[in-house]
């Protein structure tokens, strides 16, 4: 049994990009897998874009055999944090994971001790300085030390499940599903030095925040079997400009399911939007393809220096326009 471990203010992307890797790994070589989402106290939990997922209790009693721990905003609820660390210490699995910043959970377990990991670039510093037996790794979107996986920024989440697939399934069922998912490379290279504070981050950051003026509010429309990976990465990509929110909306109240079985709880009920205010839609696109049509959309409405800043925070590759 997998379980994906989220908590209010949780990445999206950290929970529907497991889900999706598993789920299709599952298609390919059914009985596989059995996948959980979990959190403290269970029910709707909201997410860093505002998204909320509907999860169950999160349980000592729940016997898993790999944990995927997500990361975002960790200090949203110090309470759900804490509940997680402790739960860390006594689940005993086999296999556990953290993306992004949730690294920072499995070091306060203790599970970083003296292992070779990795976390975002933004939160590296405080990692070191609070667990220095952490052993960082630059260099590497992500880092395996026996049982246990880091990664770096949140868009290494699904090379990172791809190798979870590979050790348990197998490579070939790993590469069908990398197929599926639209990456054409999924090994650990990166260049960390690119990600770090640059002279155009800041002003960019204050700038569209001084901008409330013109902040908009963004639909996304929710459907019945959309694509939980594209659907994060577009809701993310679009919530990080500082100049505009991505709402979810649905005709009617109640979670949509998506392609691989996640409940996603609309944040309006509407039956349309605005079109001039709607995220182009990238339903038909695979998920590597969508974050990169999102960025060009981004660039359009907001300027190349507002995607620049958006895939630094998501510590995603790209080669400024």
């Amino acid at each position: 049994m997998i379980g994906i471990i989220i908590h209010p203010g949780f990445q999206l992307l950290d929970a529907a990009g497991p889900a999706a890797a598993f789920e299709l790994a599952e298609h390919f070589c059914p009985g596989s897998y059995d996948l959980k989402m979990l959190a403290p106290g269970g029910g709707e939990i909201e997410s860093s874009s505002g998204m909320r997922l509907a999860a169950r209790p999160l349980s000592v009693d729940v016997a898993l055999d790999t944990a995927i721990i997500s990361g975002g905003e960790i200090i949203r609820s110090i309470t759900a944090a804490q509940e997680i660390v402790a739960w860390l210490r006594q689940a005993g699995m086999r296999r556990t994971a953290s993306v992004c910043t949730g690294a920072y959970l499995l070091a306060e377990a203790g599970l970083l001790d003296g292992r070779h990991a990795t976390t975002h670039w933004y939160s590296l510093s405080e990692l070191r300085k609070k667990h220095p037996t952490v052993r960082y790794v630059p260099d590497r979107r992500y880092v395996v030390d026996r049982s246990v996986a880091t990664t770096t920024g949140i868009t290494a989440s699904m090379p990172m499940m791809l190798i979870l697939i590979e050790a348990i399934a197998g490579r070939d069922k790993a590469e069908a599903v990398a197929r599926d998912l639209g990456l054409d490379h999924w090994d650990a290279r990166h260049d960390s030095g690119a990600f770090k504070f640059t002279r155009p981050f800041a002003p960019t950051a204050i700038g569209n925040t001084l901008a409330f003026y013109n902040h908009e509010q963004l639909g996304i429309r929710l459907e019945p079997g959309l694509d939980e990976v594209s659907l994060a990465l577009v809701a993310d990509a679009w919530s990080r400009t500082y100049r505009s929110g991505a709402v979810t909306f649905a005709a009617r109240d109640g979670a949509i399911v998506s392609r691989d079985g996640i409940r996603i709880l609309p944040d309006q009920v509407a039956a349309d939007w605005p079109v001039e205010q709607l995220v182009p839609a990238t339903a038909d696109m695979r998920p590597a393809k969508a974050l990169d049509q999102a960025l060009r959309d981004i660039s359009a409405r907001y300027g190349a220096r507002t995607t620049d800043f958006v895939a630094m925070q998501l510590e995603y590759p790209r080669t400024p326009q």
